[in-house]
């Protein structure tokens, strides 16, 4: 059989191909995606659930001209394939391959770049304002999942867009699931609207009457608007100001080319509603879409992932929070959508009243956080780290400012590998140090984190605990109970008078591996593990600073704001050696982490070519 892929490079190819074949080409996208991703990894059940909404998309705009906008873009694998990218595909998120997320660099097909959610209605807005006063003519379509809906982004854009009433195209990709299950009233709204299309007959019937009271005057009018709205759920996008059309199959291409076709030239903001189903053409997904959303290697057959099971920092998390929490009823699990992803769906299964998933709200995560910690009871607020980075002036304003003790668990923390620069955890240390009142945590093993989680819910002060998804140190033996560390207190694990290595996280152990190197120089270097970046432990490195002037600090976080400058900055007036290893003040791109860390100087070898250059 011919394999149509194959005669694919780009839309104009696509549009070539008869509409009764488009079937035959997803299907065979399908099991492109899945077979490099069994391979690289990757976002596999939402890319599969938009294989037929993205090849009708493509088939009826015309790319790069028109202007097509994925909100978070793990789902853009299909869009990468018909848009030049095919042969390159095997690449996605290897070293210097295709990212595994739009990236204006990479093509000239993704219009505006994304890793994290709700932000596509506010980019096709800023088009298409953009386009009108350029007198430009070209379509604006942004395509955003209904977990991406509970960010308060995209409201802020449906609303401004429907104040501007621009001509702009928004696909509402509901495939009832978010990322693990439905959260919130916004999900009870897209369910209902489930119901619209019955109720449309019934609509038009319904306002042919109240249209005969229109002579009552303004009031009436007033109330009948409101009982529109309150009847007909899809009424919330028209009082925003689009027109919304839906919910429509969303894996039936030629008519889907059709509504498209038919609403591309309509005036005005357009919302279409479009079911889909997350794994659509893999049994695995389908029946598994939340451990398919992001996946390591797996076998195609099985559905198995490849990779063995590791100790990981969030089990040694969700663990020690659940042991906790059976003592204490004041303490609170709050996630923002991601609740396998932080360990907190087992904590959910053994205290329900107090596990709460706000959606992919993370500002109102903190503030709720906040107000929960202001009434007395003890809240852990656990989101990646680079997830964090949205919430900010929350941790200022309702949390710092106020000096409420709210923990907050940044999980991968420091490199992440082939998800890319839109989630590396590389800036928390720097965005948070500068925040008065908040301690800032880094265990350097999975027995510290539960210390330090311990230490945190007793501190009755805002505390940050950092942590990447993998431990470099497997072999730890977790204490019995935890306990409560010292505040700001550092611990030397290896001494020497040559030079002295000031590492958090992981890097603790890279650090002493790096003595070790250097031990078979005959070199003696001091290893100090220093836990806490705020307070941070002065009295340890001034005690160190009477048997040697040489310092190297290592963390896995940008340099600038990090804990080397602290400790450059505290040594400045003294005859101190500061050498620091960590990230440079860039975008670090997709790759494995061993080779990332490579690069960066962030390995054992590393650290003792940085050293022999300051001895």
């Amino acid at each position: 059989m011919c394999n149509i892929l194959n005669s694919i490079n780009n839309p104009q190819d696509l549009k070539k191909i008869k509409k009764e074949d488009l079937n035959i080409l997803a299907a065979e996208i399908r099991n492109k995606i899945i077979n490099i991703t069994s391979r690289n990894g990757g976002h596999l059940a939402s890319s599969l659930g938009v294989v037929d909404l993205t090849v009708a998309i493509h088939y009826v705009f015309n790319a790069p001209y028109d202007k097509i906008i994925w909100d978070v873009g793990h789902q853009s694998y299909a869009h990468k394939i018909l848009t030049e990218r095919k042969n390159k595909f095997s690449t996605l998120r290897i070293y210097n391959g295709l990212s595994g997320f739009p990236k204006r660099l990479e093509s000239e097909y993704d219009s505006f770049g994304t890793g994290h959610a709700s932000t596509s209605i506010s980019v096709a807005l800023g088009f298409a304002v953009a386009r009108d006063l350029k007198n430009e003519d070209h379509k604006v379509i942004a395509i955003i999942g209904d977990g991406a809906m509970t960010g308060g982004l995209a409201f802020e854009g449906l609303q401004n867009a429907g104040h501007l009433k621009k001509n702009m195209f928004v696909i509402l990709n509901d495939n009832e699931m978010f990322i693990s299950q439905k959260v919130g009233a916004v999900a009870g709204y897209f369910a209902r609207l489930l119901t619209a299309g019955m109720a449309r007959k019934f609509e038009e019937k319904v306002m042919q009457t109240v249209s005969r009271f229109r002579s009552f005057g303004s009031p009436f009018g007033k109330l009948i608007k409101r009982v529109k709205v309150m009847l007909f759920p899809g009424m919330l996008f028209e009082e925003m100001g689009f027109t919304y059309i839906g919910p429509v199959q969303g894996h039936n291409i030629n008519n889907l080319i059709i509504m498209f076709e038919n609403l591309k030239d309509m005036k005005g903001p357009v919302l279409l509603h479009v079911i889909t189903k997350k794994g659509k053409g893999y049994i695995h997904a389908e029946e598994n879409p939340t451990k398919f959303h992001g996946v390591e290697k797996f076998d195609i057959t099985t559905g198995k992932i490849v990779q063995k099971k590791e100790i990981t920092y969030t089990n040694i998390f969700s663990d020690t929070l659940i042991k906790l929490a059976q003592n204490d009823k004041k303490i609170i699990a709050v996630t923002a959508a991601m609740p396998e992803g932080t360990g907190l769906d087992k904590f959910a299964k053994y205290f329900k009243n107090r596990y709460f998933d706000v959606g992919i709200a993370e500002g109102h995560a903190v503030t709720f956080a906040a107000a929960m910690a202001a009434n007395g009871m003890r809240p852990v607020c656990a989101i990646y780290s680079t997830f964090m980075q949205r919430a900010i002036d929350n941790i200022i304003h309702d949390v710092a400012l106020q000096n409420l003790p709210v923990v907050f668990v940044l999980d991968r923390a420091g490199l992440v590998g082939e998800d890319g620069s839109t989630h590396h955890g590389i800036f928390d240390l720097s965005y948070l140090k500068y925040i008065p009142n908040v301690i800032i945590m880094i265990p350097s093993d999975g027995n510290e984190l539960q210390h330090m989680l311990k230490t945190a819910l007793n501190s009755n002060k805002p505390c940050v605990i950092r942590y990447p998804k993998k431990s470099l140190c497997t072999s730890v033996v977790l204490d019995e109970v935890p306990h409560v560390l010292q505040m700001g207190v550092a611990t030397i694990l290896k001494s020497g008078s040559d030079i002295c290595f000031l590492a958090v996280g992981d890097h603790v152990w890279t650090s002493l591996q790096a003595a070790n190197l250097l031990a078979e120089k005959n070199i003696e270097a001091s290893v100090v593990n220093m836990r806490f970046l705020k307070p941070l432990d002065v009295h340890i490195i001034m005690e160190i600073l009477k048997k040697t002037k040489k310092f190297i600090t290592i963390e896995e976080n940008v340099l600038v704001g990090g804990i080397g400058e602290s400790i450059k900055s505290f040594l400045c007036n003294s005859e101190a050696i500061v050498e620091c290893v960590g990230l440079p003040d860039e975008f670090i791109d997709h790759g494995n982490i061993g080779l990332l860390r490579e690069k960066y100087g962030l390995t054992p070898r590393g650290i003792v070519e940085k050293a022999l250059t300051i001895l």
